[in-house]
């Protein structure tokens, strides 16, 4: 066994080109890719209900909205535990199904409950509860025991069934208040709130997590046992009083490096074309998400105005992850058994990292044999900027000799199908980086 040292270097150029990755980018919500959308006229959208599904027209493509490779889907619990104890898991069956089958994966909210009484807590938690008669309309705030222990029930349940999913993109951690967007939640006791946090952490251990941006001190209380990010509601607010100036930073800044361990989402306030109605500043928007490590947007599948689609491209150039690999260094020649050296530049040209860790891998690929080997590097640390990663990989004793043309990438986990997409100029193959060629001789040499 020998170690071989790089003798050659491959090296890329970025590409000024959109490329769709998994878990960035617009979202559809309630709907999924090929479906229709709200119409731009009613601006309008729906939410919290069972899908409403559409007949599969046969396209993933969307009209007047990115193609995606997230789906959204936002249900209030009366419909996840009809009655006490009872989990209608068909709920999310379907979507995640569905998402799969349209190229997506599927984040989820449960909605404690909405502002109707269409939407409102479960009919036998209201018997069970004690809780008050009341209108709609009123920010309705559960305070009964009952409340805290069934709805953290529903969430372990959700966890138990879902949680290493790998059709499940992430969880939006709602907690409290109408639409689980927090209103309300200071007003509760201390050891109440935990309580909610602590159902979410302990039931999803693996699927990334976000929570609602009201309560940032709960944010980073769920980080002391597993990254968490956050996200918010009305992204693009520019009004008397304005999410963008005046709550937004306020939050953010209390949790100002949860971003690189978990996601950050946001969805539209209204739908985007109630931004041009009002004239609110869409470059400003878009700048400020950047700045706050955006990697998901919901538009809620309201169409883009189409004097927009160029600033909405350049957003998606930027939202999430952009691997991008600069150089590849690498040994031309090399023996079965022999410890490769390596070396690679990976840059980041988006403003969060990729958040599961998919394998990176090298492969080489010969006339009669090929064998894909993997790389000690984690996708997960490739944070905005440049990474140097450097290490070995040992080649297999009973590898065939000959020539072999060397591949780069990141797979999925059966290491068989590359899955994230570098914006790069260069030769592929089969969705991998061709890097070049090494001799496998037959002894030492």
């Amino acid at each position: 066994m020998a170690v071989r040292t790089p003798s050659a270097t491959a090296r890329f150029m970025p590409q000024d080109i959109l490329v769709q990755n998994p878990h960035i980018g617009f979202q559809t919500f309630q709907r999924f890719n090929g479906d229709l959308l709200n119409p731009a006229a009613s601006r309008n959208w729906t939410e919290g209900y069972p899908i409403e599904y559409q007949p599969d027209r046969g396209t993933r493509h969307n009209i007047e909205h990115p193609d995606t490779t997230v789906a959204y889907f936002r249900v209030y619990w009366r419909f996840f535990e009809p009655e006490d104890g009872q989990y209608n898991y068909e709920l999310f069956d379907r979507a995640l199904e569905t998402a799969a089958s349209r190229g997506q994966t599927l984040m989820i909210r449960l909605a404690p409950h909405g502002e109707t009484e269409t939407s409102d807590t479960p009919d036998w938690y209201r018997r069970l509860s004690g809780d008050p008669d009341r209108g709609f309309r009123d920010y309705f705030h559960p305070t009964s025991p009952v409340f805290f222990d069934r709805f953290t029930r529903a969430v372990r349940a959700l966890g138990e069934r879902y949680d290493k999913d790998p059709r499940l993109d992430s969880v939006d951690m709602a907690l409290y208040g109408q639409w689980g967007e927090g209103a309300g939640i200071h007003d509760i006791p201390v050891e109440r709130r935990h309580q909610l946090v602590d159902a979410y952490t302990s039931a999803f251990r693996e699927t990334p997590m976000m929570g609602l941006i009201i309560a940032p001190e709960l944010i980073n209380y769920a980080n002391l046992t597993r990254p968490v990010g956050f996200r918010a509601d009305c992204l693009g607010d520019m009004g008397e009083w304005r999410h963008m100036t005046d709550f937004y930073p306020r939050m953010i800044a209390q949790m100002p490096d949860v971003w690189k361990r978990a996601p950050v989402s946001f969805e539209v306030c209204w739908v985007m074309w109630h931004w041009m109605d009002e004239g609110w500043d869409i470059d400003y928007t878009i700048e400020q998400s950047l700045k706050w490590h955006i990697s998901t947007f919901n538009a809620k599948s309201s169409p883009v105005p189409p004097a927009w689609e160029p600033n909405v491209n350049a957003w998606l150039k930027r939202m999430g992850y952009r691997y991008q690999l600069r150089f590849f260094d690498y040994p031309e020649e090399a023996c079965p058994g022999d410890v490769l050296k390596l070396g690679f530049w990976m840059e980041n040209a988006g403003v969060a990292p990729c958040y599961r860790q998919y394998p990176v891998v090298l492969r080489l690929v010969g006339e009669h044999a090929s064998y894909t080997l993997g790389l000690d590097a984690d996708i997960r640390s490739f944070l905005p900027g440049d990474t140097l990663w450097n290490g070995t990989v040992e080649l297999p004793r009973e590898m065939v000799p000959g020539d072999y043309r060397l591949l780069f990438g990141i797979t999925d986990a059966a290491r068989t199908k590359n899955v994230i997409t570098m914006p790069i100029d260069g030769e592929r193959e089969d969705g991998f980086t061709v890097l070049g060629k090494i001799h496998i001789g037959k002894g030492e040499e």
